[in-house]
């Protein structure tokens, strides 16, 4: 096998094969001697038929799988001769092989660019203090009561108001036939809190216990289901319960009740001694970030195609992903289509791309790697956060090659702490908003 190498950009190369005749014998013959050990023809014993019916008959999958393998094998040869690693999937122009003739192929895939790192050891790099701010303080303080707090029916019947709990009934109507999907038996609600609609709310904080009411209900043009949106319809609603939550004293016996601590000052220790530390890995990253923003104005390269396109579908993802959450479209929540989207991002996914190029080019000079027990760590701390199975969600991964990004991921974050390592770190006085708070 031979082959050239063409830098068609800075990102881009094509190579072209050429496979030998002698070579392409091997190839077919290997693939005709598995299908000969392992196919039934009939009147022959299993491995004993003539080389020559099985090439007859199968031709075309011999030369398909022959070729493939041939393929695979250069490929792995090619890469590792260069030192290259793609960052697109490999595009291959060549139809298949053929006995008795030599084969010609391409294969075309992007890489990541060249860079000249710029120097950056002993750089002098700024990092606020973290302090403490008392309202966020006393605010998971306020949580932890919310929390503990009894539920309990109001002692005298009343409207409910935001904070409270109800039990309802209800049924939506359009012309005098109930929606599938808009109606529900004893149904329990946390008013003010987002989760039903606004109209819905104050419909239900109109009555009191055992009241009902009918009447008419618009839905937001916004709203996730399209035919739904912008659409009244008759809400037949009645209340039978109001709650409220009796909020506990901040005494010593909830603080070990909460976390097992030993008093509400210790309790206030550790929830202080955590924000302090949150605060600081703040800190620290929007140090690192001002760090390699620096150092990226230092240098030009080109991106990858794919490597951004990559960026942009998770801009776009999480984008719609986080409107789905409030039960509205990309569109009701961004005025975009996720074409118009998309464009409006590219240059935050330009820049992430950017990030990504420069530090995965630090670890390369670094020698820095991942390891299979680092991957797994991480996909184990993520499936914990989304009450996923972790076995399901590394198959997941790995079916829809994710494993690679996450790969790449950690060992960005490698590079990016290595290099925050020679640097020189000064401590400055928090900013003034945050002194302030």
């Amino acid at each position: 096998m031979e082959y050239t190498v063409e830098a068609v950009t800075s990102v881009m190369r094509s190579i072209k094969v050429h496979v030998s005749e002698d070579e392409v014998h091997a190839s077919l013959a290997a693939t005709t001697a598995m299908y000969r050990k392992d196919v039934d023809i009939k009147g022959f014993r299993k491995g004993k038929a003539p080389t020559s019916i099985i090439e007859g008959k199968f031709k075309k999958q011999i030369a398909a799988e022959a070729t493939t393998d041939l393929v695979n094998l250069h490929i792995n040869e090619i890469l590792g001769e260069l030192k290259v690693s793609p960052v697109s999937r490999i595009d291959f122009d060549g139809g298949e092989m053929e006995k008795g003739q030599t084969f010609d192929y391409t294969i075309r895939f992007e890489v990541m660019p060249e860079i000249e790192l710029p120097a950056f050891e002993g750089t002098t790099v700024e990092e606020e203090t973290p302090v403490v701010n008392e309202a966020e303080i006393e605010a998971v303080m306020d949580r932890i009561r919310n929390n503990a707090a009894e539920v309990v029916p109001v002692e005298t019947p009343r409207k409910p108001v935001n904070g409270d709990i109800v039990v309802v009934s209800f049924k939506a109507r359009k012309d005098g036939a109930v929606i599938p999907g808009l109606e529900a038996e004893n149904f329990e609600l946390s008013l003010g809190e987002g989760h039903a609609l606004e109209p819905f709310e104050e419909m239900v904080k109109t009555l009191e216990p055992g009241q009902s009411t009918v009447g008419p209900m618009t839905f937001p043009d916004d709203f996730l289901n399209t035919e739904l949106a912008g659409q009244t319809v008759e809400m037949d609603l009645t209340l039978y319960t109001v709650k409220e939550k009796k909020l506990p004293p901040l005494t010593d016996e909830l603080a070990k009740k909460a976390g097992g601590f030993e008093s509400v000052e210790k309790m206030r220790e550790a929830i202080t001694k955590s924000y302090m530390e949150s605060r600081r890995q703040l800190h620290r990253a929007t140090a690192q970030k001002k760090f390699l923003d620096a150092l990226l104005a230092q240098v030009s390269f080109e991106i990858p195609p794919s490597l951004l396109g990559r960026h942009l579908d998770n801009q776009v993802g999480e984008a719609v992903h986080r409107a789905e959450r409030q039960g509205k479209t990309l569109e009701a929540v961004t005025g975009m289509d996720p074409e118009a989207y998309r464009a409006h991002v590219t240059p935050q996914a330009e820049e992430l791309a950017r990030a990504e190029i420069f530090l995965l080019a630090v670890a390369r000079k670094e020698g820095l790697e991942v390891t299979e027990q680092e991957v797994d760590f991480h996909l184990r701390q993520l499936a914990a956060r989304m009450g996923q199975d972790f076995h399901e969600l590394k198959q997941f991964y790995s079916q829809h090659g994710l494993i690679f990004e996450v790969r790449d991921k950690l060992l960005a974050d490698k590079a990016m702490e290595r290099m925050y390592s020679k640097v020189n770190v000064v401590e400055v006085p928090a900013s003034a908003a945050e002194a302030q708070a």
